[in-house]
């Protein structure tokens, strides 16, 4: 059997009887990361993200019946519809228009995207008098955190 030569450069560590000795006064090896300067701020490499933020407490308004919910506050326009939830952020919202039904016993939102889509929910008043304490409460949450539209 013939004897091979030693792996070329960039194979490996060269074998124990080629490897450079350490120096005498360190006994860690080197790290190959680089040190992060002095003046920047030291984190975990895996730092829990900061919790969500809450947004600020504004006023709110809630119309609710068996099946169908709105409601306004500060974070913008939430809509439940027999279970399944939509939520609007101001940022997206065109617009908010509300009206009674036509046999005046709901009250009707939409909200307009920014897109040009609009978006429905209808909420029984019972007893029809809630129907006319909703429209001022609306109208001032409304105008609260859209003021002009």
């Amino acid at each position: 059997m013939t004897q091979q030569p030693p792996p070329g450069p960039g194979f490996g560590p060269p074998p124990p009887q080629y490897a450079p000795a350490p120096p005498p006064h360190t006994s860690a090896p080197p790290s190959y990361a680089p040190a992060p300067p002095s003046y920047a701020p030291t984190q975990p490499p895996y730092a829990q993200a900061p919790p969500p933020q809450q947004p600020a407490a504004g006023p709110d308004f809630l119309a609710v019946d068996k099946r169908n919910a709105v409601v306004v506050d500060a974070s913008g326009v939430a809509f439940e519809t027999s279970g399944l939830t939509v939520e609007f952020g101001w940022p997206e919202i065109r617009g908010v228009h509300y009206r009674a039904s036509p046999d005046g016993k709901a009250l009707m939102v939409a909200v307009v995207h920014m897109d040009g889509r609009f978006y429905e929910c209808v909420v029984e008043a019972r007893p029809r008098t809630r129907l006319q304490e909703w429209f001022p409460q609306l109208a001032w949450v409304l105008g609260h955190y859209r003021p002009m539209g």
